[in-house]
């Protein structure tokens, strides 16, 4: 059984979460091709995750606030004004019986006191005020809401024109053809596994088995009949996967129908763009994928 990192791991739980990007979805079909054990860890985790979708269950809205709202607006009551205590009566002042001979005593000043209700009269007449103003202002709120024909013409609410931005979705786009190149010498395991976009003409090659000698570089060659002489398509990285562009300056039948082979060089790659060894691995492209196939 194959050992596989927590990489390849971790892009067959992504696979399974639909959170990769395109190039991405590629690889992992590709590897699932032509790897049974990749596939079944892919399954796996497909089988792991969708089980959390039935443990979310549905959550009622709650009321309507506008119904509350009305609610109490319904059920408010008028205010009553305030009524302030009546101020007591002042004393009459107290005359002493006092002899012909004495005159009588002085009158107690009262001008504190009528000070003190005419001051009171006017906080009587304050609230009063603003008690009525409140309620005069509940009832145009209740008419403006219930009966607005029935206030004046500058007292009726004014009718909201609301936009509405209504965005259509755009359709999908429709999935490109996928290829498959696997790059193996005669009769041998694949070394390297090439996948190219039809629409986009990107390329990956992942190393599957192949081993590059110690101051060696792999690098990869398109062959066609169509070109003069082989043209360099990189150096193959040390990673896992190696993606590149070039392939958009060929035309879409060149991509299809060449050889695409693997030859050893010097560290680095070819200094002077022709091939220094024979090839090692060769492979022709294959459809994997039809052009329009819904996605899986």
């Amino acid at each position: 059984m194959m050992a596989y990192s927590e990489d390849h791991i971790a892009l067959a739980a992504e696979y399974a979460l639909g959170t990769l990007d395109a190039d991405e979805r590629v690889q992992v079909e590709t590897m699932m091709a032509v790897d049974t054990e990749f596939t079944a860890i892919v399954h796996a985790w497909e089988h792991r995750l969708g089980v959390l979708n039935q443990m979310v269950g549905s959550v009622e809205p709650r009321p309507i606030v506008w119904e509350n709202i009305r609610a109490a607006i319904g059920h408010a009551e008028p205010q009553t004004p305030m009524v302030l205590p009546e101020a007591p009566p002042p004393a009459a002042p107290v005359v002493a019986e006092q002899p012909a001979a004495i005159e009588p005593a002085p009158v107690a000043d009262t001008s504190n006191v009528i000070r003190l209700a005419s001051r009171e009269r006017r906080w009587r007449n304050i609230a009063c005020f603003a008690s009525a103003l409140a309620a005069a202002l509940i009832a145009m709120l209740a008419l403006q809401v219930y009966q607005p024909d029935l206030l004046p013409e500058g007292l009726r609410p004014k009718a909201r024109t609301q936009v509405v931005e209504v965005k259509t979705q755009a359709p999908p786009a429709e999935p490109s053809a996928q290829y498959v190149a696997l790059l193996q010498p005669n009769g041998g395991a694949p070394a390297f596994i090439l996948t190219v976009d039809a629409v986009t003409k990107n390329f990956t090659v992942r190393r599957v088995g192949a081993a590059a000698e110690p101051g060696k570089s792999f690098e990869l060659w398109l062959i066609s009949d169509k070109l003069p002489q082989p043209r360099s398509l990189g150096v193959i990285g040390a990673a896992d996967f190696t993606a590149r562009p070039v392939l958009a300056s060929f035309d879409a039948n060149t991509v299809d129908t060449a050889t695409y082979a693997v030859t050893v060089e010097q560290e680095g790659g070819s200094p002077d763009g022709q091939p220094h060894s024979a090839p090692v691995f060769t492979g022709k492209l294959i459809e994997t994928v039809p052009a329009g196939a819904p996605p899986r």
